[in-house]
Parts: structure tokens; C-alpha cells; sequence
């Protein structure tokens, strides 16, 4: 059982933006149907995926 939740993963995409912020996408990897099983028999769910974040420029608005 252990193994099944184990292949769940975690990641961040980093999505560069035109203005020189960054776009930050942390993302679970879809379950596996047997693992969508089990959670069905442990009355779980997996918790919602995480709003996107976007980091400030790297350089001041005085600079541009």
C-alpha cells in the first residue's frame, strides 16, 4: 500500500514570464487507478492542487 502512495509525486513547473517574473505551478502527479481505489476504500482524497504562484522581477521598475 505504501508503495502505491509513493508513486504519487510532487513537482514545480517554472513557467518564465515576458516581464521577467516567474510563474510557479506546484502539481501532484495523477494517481494511478488502483491507487484512486484505495483512497475510494479509505474514504480519502487527495487534497486540491495548489493556486499558481508568480515571484516578483528580479529587477526593480527603476532599472527598466
Amino acid at each position: 500500500m505504501i508503495e502505491k502512495f509513493a508513486a504519487v509525486q510532487m513537482l514545480d513547473v517554472h513557467i518564465p514570464t515576458i516581464d521577467g517574473r516567474e510563474l510557479v505551478l506546484t502539481r501532484y502527479t495523477q494517481p494511478e487507478p488502483e491507487l484512486m481505489l484505495l483512497l475510494g476504500k479509505l474514504a480519502l482524497e487527495l487534497p486540491a492542487q495548489p493556486p499558481p504562484k508568480i515571484t516578483a522581477s528580479q529587477y526593480s521598475a527603476t532599472a527598466l
